[in-house]
C-alpha cells in the first residue's frame, strides 16, 4: 500500500513540469470548495491536486496545499490553509473557512459556514479574494450530502477571458458512498459563472483508509478562453 501511494504522488508531481493557472483547494467536494466540511481540531491535511490536459491545450500547474483545523468555540470550528502552485511567480494563495457544522444549531439542522478562499499575493492577478457562504445538509438516507453555496470575488481580478467582470454566482455540490464499507465515494460540483473558477467535474474517491484518499475525473470549464478545454484530475488528500 504504502509502495502504491508513493507511487501515485511521483505521478502527480510530474504534472507541475508546465502550468497556467488553477483553483486553490481549501476543503472542497470536487473542483469547488462547496463542502460542508471543516477539518477536525489537531488535524494537518496535505492536497495535492493535478489536473492533466485531454488533447491538445494548456495543462494547470500541481497544486499543493497543506490545511489545519481547529476550534474558536464549543459550536464554531475553523480551518485555515495555503496553497503553493507549482511553476508560478505569485505561488502562494490563502484560505479559510468558519462556522457551524451539520446538526450543530440544532438537531436536525443544516451546517452554515463563511469562506475564503484565492487570496493572492499579486495585484491584479492572483488576488481573487473570494468570499463564499455555504450550506449543507446530509439526506435521509444517510449516505447523500448535498451542499449550495453563493459567492463574491475581487471585480478587478474575477474577470471572463474577454476582461469583463465576472465576480458572482453560486455553487451546487454533492456527494455519495457507493458502499457500506465506504471506500468508494461519488461526487461533483458545479460553479456558475465565465471566470476561472466557473465549471464543474464529477468523479470517484477511493478510500485506502480513513485518512487517505485518491479523486480521479474531468473537470469542464464554462469559458475555455481561460481554462482551455476539458482535463482529468488526480487528487490525494492525507490527514495527519
Amino acid at each position: 500500500m504504502k509502495r502504491f501511494i508513493c507511487l501515485v504522488v511521483a505521478l502527480i508531481f510530474l504534472g507541475s513540469l508546465t502550468a497556467t493557472s488553477a483553483l486553490a483547494t481549501p476543503s472542497s467536494t470536487y473542483w469547488t470548495p462547496c463542502v460542508i466540511d471543516i477539518q477536525p481540531a489537531g488535524v494537518t491535511h496535505l492536497g495535492i491536486d493535478n489536473y492533466y490536459q485531454i488533447g491538445a491545450g494548456q495543462q494547470f500547474p500541481t497544486d499543493i496545499g497543506p490545511e489545519w483545523g481547529a476550534n474558536l468555540t464549543k459550536k464554531i470550528a475553523i480551518e485555515y490553509g495555503f496553497d503553493v502552485l507549482t511553476a508560478q511567480t505569485a505561488p502562494l494563495l490563502f484560505n479559510a473557512k468558519f462556522g457551524y457544522r451539520e446538526g450543530v444549531l440544532g438537531k436536525n439542522a443544516p451546517a452554515l459556514q463563511i469562506g475564503l478562499f484565492d487570496f493572492g499575493t499579486q495585484r491584479h492577478v492572483t488576488d481573487y479574494n473570494i468570499i463564499y457562504l455555504v450550506t449543507g445538509k446530509t439526506l435521509s438516507d444517510g449516505k447523500t450530502r448535498i451542499h449550495v453555496a453563493g459567492y463574491y470575488g475581487n471585480p478587478g481580478t474575477l474577470k471572463d477571458s474577454a476582461g469583463n467582470s465576472e465576480n458572482t454566482g453560486w455553487m451546487l455540490a454533492f456527494d455519495r458512498q457507493l458502499c457500506k464499507s465506504g471506500k468508494w465515494v461519488l461526487a461533483g460540483d458545479y460553479a456558475s459563472g465565465k471566470n476561472y473558477i466557473g465549471g464543474g467535474g464529477a468523479g470517484v474517491y477511493y478510500y485506502f483508509t480513513k485518512d487517505i484518499s485518491l479523486l480521479m475525473g474531468p473537470v469542464w470549464f464554462n469559458d475555455k478562453g481561460i481554462n482551455g478545454s476539458t482535463k482529468m484530475t488526480v487528487q490525494l488528500d492525507i490527514n495527519f
